[in-house]
């Protein structure tokens, strides 16, 4: 015996109704939100039924309200929902590529992505050394992070110097040098697809990154090897083109159309 379709919520479809034109399903997006009349006035219905829609999905945090404009827009927890099941799906998608890397150097490798001003290690794959530093699910400022020249690369070079301005350590004549220092490996990340850098914060002698880009070719995250041993810059050039190669690679596994710039 089949069974019998379920019966759409109509309370639920009339909510999805809503958050769709807050998404700019409607006549265009608003980046300030839109008013109750204009909401009730595209879906046809009483603008009391919307308003009382609009302050249960606010209680729940799927959509917010600006109390200056009393406009609405899609809330925190859609977005926090979504950023889950992208990270899932990066780090679902990216687990071969970081195997392969490890593999091919015998370095730990990992993804990283940026969070504020800080990186956060969303997967690992270790090395066949006994020790490993455990690194998933920690998070360090961007300024003590191998990937951070990676992430940073699409960022204009005044936010960047604020944010080191604000971060590094040390008098203004050391900052200043630590400055052109990291403009100079984004620099090398926009031309060449990554950077090799010193590490502060483990026992490896360099760090190799790259970029990783989703399909609107904004970068979503940043391969980086851990270099334990100590290599010529030869053989550090040829690390980073097979990190920037694997990343392009993800990419493209990611949804970035091919040809599209990578860097």
């Amino acid at each position: 015996m089949s069974e019998k379709p379920p019966v759409p919520s109509a309370g639920l479809r009339r909510d999805v109704e809503i958050l769709e034109v807050l998404a700019g399903h409607g006549d265009g997006p608003d980046a300030d939100g839109f008013g109750v009349n204009w909401i009730a006035q595209r879906l046809g219905r009483e603008k009391s039924q919307v308003s009382r829609a609009l302050r249960a999905l606010e209680a729940e945090g799927m959509v917010e309200r600006d109390p200056m404009t009393r406009r609405y827009r899609l809330g925190w927890r859609l977005f926090s929902l979504a950023a889950r099941t992208q990270q899932s799906r990066l780090v679902r998608v990216a687990e071969p590529f970081l195997r392969h890397l490890a593999t091919l150097f015998d370095e730990d490798t990992h993804l990283c992505v940026l969070r504020g001003e800080m990186v956060l290690t969303l997967s690992s794959a270790p090395s066949s050394r006994a020790y490993h530093r455990i690194w998933e699910g920690v998070s360090v400022p961007v300024t003590m992070a191998a990937a951070g020249r990676s992430l940073l690369a699409d960022w204009p070079d005044e936010q960047i110097r604020a944010l080191l301005r604000a971060a590094l350590p040390g008098g203004p004549d050391s900052a200043l040098g630590a400055e052109e220092q990291w403009l100079a490996d984004i620099g090398h990340v926009r031309a060449f697809g990554y950077a090799v850098t010193d590490v502060e914060l483990e026992d490896s002698v360099a760090g190799v990154s790259a970029p990783v880009r989703e399909h609107r070719g904004l970068i979503a995250a940043a391969i980086s090897v851990s270099v334990t041993r100590a290599p010529s810059r030869p053989r550090l050039g040829e690390m980073g083109a097979a990190v920037a190669e694997t990343a392009r690679r993800l990419s493209t596994a990611l949804g970035l159309p091919p040809g599209a710039p990578d860097h």
